[in-house]
């Protein structure tokens, strides 16, 4: 390769790196998806980047990769997490919930589907058993009929009713605050029981659901894909005190954006951070319309959704059974 080709190959890549970075700092200001001038630069200069690896491939040989460092990669996943903050400010769990019982019903019945169908099911089933000790001495037969909409129907009615009476006999009708105690319920795994300690009782966890195991793949945070081994490496990236609403950023990211057959790419505020980007749709105009809930302007999971989300723009859910 002669000189001034790879010379201007090296700076072609210098600026692509450059140009990544300043579209990432100047984001703060607009945190609307689809914006195309933003995702154009990070499309295009990595674009550039990519070319001027592959001209510095082609002149040394092999390039090898430099592996990430812990400290590189914690920095990476905390700037990340800031710019989810900025564009999710008005995160939250998505099951409508009044108190911890409500919470770890509605957490047990969303396995195998959406937050949107328990949320059209639950106003049902606690305005006929408002507490555990109602739900306990219940017909089963009743029961499943008011949880059929969520399928398995059968299993879910007999895991309600189940740690329903475990919380009656074994902590006399209180949902309990600890992990440990948590899982011992029916139908309670470690997710089930994370959701429940950092949205009712406000103690940190991580929520390691089918969202959050794919995105944090995608962003190279782990290798991992056992929930309990994603949970400790993400874990060891964060402070506690952050878990809980990284959880929902993450979540809510990949609920609206970054989705898994067809990610939104040329939509995604944090495209330029992304090492994923390109997966999916990278045309601005054609992965808006595969935005979901607020950002794609339609209503969202919850019946009755935090002021916060009315306020971003979101709309609640419709009621079961309504247009």
């Amino acid at each position: 390769m002669p000189a001034k080709k790879a010379a201007d190959s090296g700076k072609e890549a210098g600026s692509g790196k450059a140009a990544v970075e300043k579209v990432a700092a100047g984001r703060g200001a607009n945190k609307a998806p689809g914006d195309k001038e933003a995702v154009s630069k990070a499309a295009a200069t990595k674009a550039a980047a990519s070319k001027g690896s592959a001209s510095k491939g082609a002149d040394k040989g092999a390039a090898v990769r430099k592996p990430e460092s812990h400290t590189a990669l914690v920095r990476r996943a905390r700037r990340l997490n800031r710019e989810l903050a900025e564009i999710y400010p008005y995160a939250h769990p998505e099951l409508d919930f009044e108190n911890p019982f409500q919470l770890v019903v509605a957490t047990v019945l969303s396995a195998q589907t959406t937050d949107l169908r328990v949320n059209q099911t639950t106003p049902a089933l606690f305005a006929k058993y408002p507490t555990p000790e109602d739900l306990a001495a219940a017909d089963p037969e009743e029961v499943e009929e008011i949880l059929r909409p969520t399928g398995f129907f059968r299993a879910k009615t007999k895991s309600v009713m189940g740690l329903s009476k475990a919380l009656v006999e074994e902590f006399g009708g209180e949902v309990p605050g600890r992990l440990e105690d948590l899982v011992k319920l029916p139908g309670v795994g470690r997710k089930t029981a994370f959701v429940v300690l950092g949205n009712a009782f406000g103690r940190p966890g991580i929520t390691v659901d089918t969202h959050f195991q794919r995105l944090v793949r995608r962003w190279q945070w782990t290798e991992a894909t056992e929930p309990d081994k994603i949970e400790a490496a993400v874990g060891a990236l964060f402070p506690k005190s952050d878990w809980t609403m990284l959880s929902h950023h993450v979540i809510f990211h990949g609920r609206r954006i970054c989705h898994a057959r067809k990610p939104a790419c040329g939509a995604c505020p944090i495209a330029p951070l992304c090492p994923a980007y390109g997966e999916g749709e990278t045309d601005p105009e054609k992965a808006k319309k595969l935005l979901k809930y607020e950002k794609g302007g339609f209503p969202g999971q919850r019946l009755n959704p935090p002021q916060s989300y009315l306020d971003a723009g979101g709309r609640p859910a419709p009621p079961l059974g309504a247009g």
